[in-house]
């Protein structure tokens, strides 16, 4: 769970590894302490960006507007802010995905 955290105004803070223009969207696993997403977007004008935060509001059932881009705009290490969800959710609805 080295991947969340939880931040002053009590929203959740992912920290993402993102590996673009894969074959599929997916969380691949767990990356030097951060979440690795894969998404079929190339890192081309933000839209990587924007495919992991979809990604992120697909799995973890929040709208688009709940995931924020915190940090690493232009890095593969990227910290999103999620509000909507408790840590115990978010943990328990990835370690399923990680699971199958």
């Amino acid at each position: 769970m080295s991947y969340l955290a939880i931040n002053r105004d009590g929203s959740l803070l992912i920290r993402v590894y993102v590996q673009p223009k894969a074959s599929r969207n997916s969380i691949i696993g767990i990356h030097d302490d951060a979440l690795k997403i894969a998404v079929t977007s190339p890192p081309v004008d933000g839209k990587a960006n924007q495919a992991v935060a979809g990604y992120l509001a697909k799995v973890l059932g929040v709208a688009k507007r709940d995931i924020n881009l915190s940090s690493g705009q232009t890095s593969r290490r990227k910290v999103f802010q999620v509000s909507g969800k408790t840590m115990e959710e978010v943990h328990g609805l990835i370690e399923s995905i990680l699971a199958d």
